[in-house]
Parts: C-alpha cells; structure tokens; sequence
C-alpha cells in the first residue's frame, strides 16, 4: 500500500468499503469500518473472523445484497486481532535482545 493510500485511508470517514485489496481488508479492521471484499476468497482470513471485513463473492447480487444489509444498519461487529497493536517492532527487539548472540556488541 502506497503512503497516500495510507494517508487517505487514516482520514476515512465511510460506511462501507469495497475493495478486492487486502491491505485494504487490513486497514479497514484497524479503523473499524465495514468492508466487503470483492472476491471468492482472500489472503486476509483474519479480518473476516475477527475483523470488520466480509467476503462478498464476485456475483453483483451477492455485493448489493451484502452492501444493502451493511448500509441498513447491520454490519459484521469486528475487533482488531490479537497483536495487531502497532507494537510489532518492539516486541521482536525485545526477542533479539533476549537471545544469547555471543554477547558480541552492535555498532
């Protein structure tokens, strides 16, 4: 994902997202706004099981309807995954700096 996606995305202020992109899929379980994916499966599992997203197929019935039922008020109630707390590179500094590397310094 580009850095304006990114920006742009921030600033979203939707009540549904349609996307066949998966960091689109990704962003939107993070900002908690309703997604449906536009395609018959994805890359992104986790942002159907917990997150905000919802695979919608490829049929346009199938899209409408499911943008129908998000637009009145029903959409998939999600969360944002477990460890999906912007903290990654803390944690696998912590990891590096556990291990015994020969005691050897960084320069």
């Amino acid at each position: 994902m580009s850095l304006h996606q990114r920006e742009t995305l921030t600033r979203l202020d939707a009540g549904l997202v349609l996307t066949d992109s998966g960091g689109i899929q990704e962003e939107t379980t993070i900002l908690d706004v309703p997604c449906l994916t536009i395609q018959e499966n994805t890359e992104r599992p986790i942002t159907i099981t917990a997150g905000t997203n919802t695979l919608a197929g490829i049929r346009s019935d199938q899209v409408i309807a499911a943008a129908i039922h998000i637009l009145l008020g029903e959409p998939k109630p999600g969360k944002v995954p477990e460890l999906w707390d912007g903290k990654a590179a803390e944690r696998i500094v912590n990891i590096l700096q556990s291990l015994d590397l020969g005691k050897g310094t960084v320069t």
